[in-house]
C-alpha cells in the first residue's frame, strides 16, 4: 500500500483494496493544514481532510464526465483542487508547493511516514465487500471487547450500549473503562466498579441469556509493564485488556515493559499495542516478534483496535502476530455508540492479513470466550 502522500512506499498492496486515494488526498489535506499561517484555514483543511476520510465512496467515483467533482460537504475550491490533482496526477503540485514554501518539508515527510498504513472509510468497505477477500466477515462477529461507557470517559450508558449491541445483532459486549490509574480520562475507583457490575448483574438478568455485557477495564500498562492494579483488583474484572498510556514518542527500546505486561496472568487482551496515532505518533518500539512470541505462547490476544485515529494493530503488523501464533481481538475503542462502526476497520485490517475467524475471540461462543477469560489454558 503507498504510503499517503502520493509518492508510494514500495509496499505491496494486499488484495482486496485498490490504491487508496481518499486517505492519499486526506494526508495531503493535513499538510496543508499543518503548513498554513492562519488558523481559520488550519482549521479549514483540517475539517475538508476529515470529510475525505469518512466519505463511505472513493473519490474517483465521485467525478463525473464532465470533468467535474459531486458536491461534497466540506469541500471547497481549494480541496477540490487538491483532489482533482491527484486524481489527474496521482499527488498534488498545490500541496508540494506549499510545502515547499513553508520551510517545514522535514516535519511534514516524518508527519507522512506516520500516516504509513491508515485505511480510509471508503477503502474500509471495499475490503468488507471483496467477496474474495479472506478473513473474518461481519457475520462472524458476535461482539465488541473494547468501549467505554458514562462510568470512565465515554458517553453511553450501560443500558444504551446493550441496545445497541443488540440492534447490531450481537450476543455480547465487554464494557471495558478506564482502571483507577488513569486520571485523565476519568478511571474508575474500585468503589466505583463494584457498582458498576452490580448494574451490569442487573442488566445481564433482565436480558436473560439473550445478550450479555462483560465486566471488563482497561488497565493502564506502566513504564515497567506493570498494571495500575493489583492482582486483587485485577480478579474483580472478567475480561482485563491492557494497554499503554505513556512514554509513546520514545524512541528507546521498550520490549521488556510489553513483555512484562503480556506475561502478566490477569491480562487477557493487549489493546492498541503500539498506542500510535496517525500523523502524531509512531507509538511504542519494541520487538514485537517477540511480544508476538509471548502473547501466542500465554494465549493473550493481541488487538486490532479499529479507531480511525488508531488503527493499531494495522494489517502489516497483525500479519507478522498471526504467523506468531496470536489470538485477536478486534474492537472499536468506542467512547459513543455511533462508534461501534470503528469495528469494521478493524474487520478490514484482520481480511488484509487474512486472519482466520477462528483466531478472533470476538468471533467465538459465548461459552468458549468466557472459558477462556476465565482460564487461558481453556482456548
Amino acid at each position: 500500500m503507498p504510503k499517503r502522500q502520493g509518492t508510494g512506499s514500495g509496499v505491496a498492496q494486499p488484495r482486496g483494496i485498490d490504491r487508496d486515494v481518499n486517505a492519499l488526498v486526506e494526508g495531503l489535506l493535513q499538510d496543508l493544514a499543518f503548513v498554513q499561517e492562519v488558523k481559520q484555514k488550519t482549521f479549514a483543511y483540517k475539517r475538508a481532510a476529515e470529510a475525505v476520510f469518512e466519505l463511505e465512496r472513493p473519490l474517483g467515483e465521485l467525478l463525473g464526465k464532465d470533468g467535474r467533482l459531486s458536491k461534497i460537504a466540506g469541500i471547497g475550491p481549494s480541496t477540490t483542487r487538491v483532489i482533482l490533482e491527484v486524481l489527474a496526477t496521482g499527488g498534488s503540485e498545490t500541496v508540494e508547493r506549499a510545502v515547499a514554501a513553508s520551510g517545514k518539508s522535514v516535519d511534514v515527510q516524518r508527519r507522512r511516514d506516520l500516516r504509513a498504513h491508515f485505511l480510509s472509510r471508503a477503502a474500509v468497505r471495499q475490503v468488507l465487500e471483496d467477496p474474495l477477500q479472506e478473513g473474518p466477515t461481519p457475520g462472524d462477529y458476535r461482539g465488541d471487547m473494547q468501549m467505554h461507557s458514562a462510568w470512565s470517559d465515554g458517553r453511553p450508558s450501560l443500558a444504551e450500549i446493550a441496545a445497541a449491541g443488540i440492534a447490531l445483532g450481537w450476543s455480547r459486549a465487554a464494557v471495558t473503562d478506564h482502571s483507577h490509574g488513569l486520571k485523565i480520562a476519568r478511571g474508575m475507583t474500585m468503589d466505583q466498579a463494584q457498582a458498576q457490575h452490580a448494574a451490569i448483574d442487573t442488566l445481564n438478568a433482565t436480558y436473560d441469556g439473550t445478550f450479555r455485557l462483560i465486566k471488563g477495564v482497561e488497565a493502564n500498562i506502566g513504564v515497567d509493564g506493570d498494571l495500575d492494579l493489583s492482582a486483587d483488583e485485577a480478579a474483580l474484572f472478567e475480561l482485563v485488556l491492557a494497554a499503554p498510556h505513556s512514554q509513546l514518542r520514545l524512541q528507546t527500546d521498550q520490549t521488556p515493559r510489553m513483555l512484562r505486561a503480556v506475561r502478566n496472568p490477569r491480562v487477557r487482551v493487549l489493546g492498541h499495542p503500539r498506542g500510535r496515532i496517525s500523523a502524531t505518533r509512531a507509538g511504542i518500539v519494541a520487538d514485537w516478534d517477540a511480544v508476538f512470541d509471548a502473547a501466542a505462547a500465554e494465549r493473550v490476544a493481541v488487538e486490532i483496535d479499529g479507531d480511525p485515529a488508531r488503527q493499531d494493530l494495522d494489517y502489516t503488523l497483525a500479519t507478522r502476530a498471526l504467523s506468531a501464533g496470536c489470538l485477536f481481538a478486534l474492537d472499536s475503542d468506542a467512547h459513543t455508540t455511533d462508534q461501534f462502526v470503528y469495528v469494521e476497520t478493524a474487520l478490514a485490517h484482520a481480511r488484509l492479513a487474512k486472519i482466520p475467524a477462528e483466531r478472533i475471540v470476538n468471533c467465538w461462543p459465548t461459552e468458549r470466550l468466557l472459558a477462556w477469560l476465565a482460564d487461558r489454558r481453556s482456548a
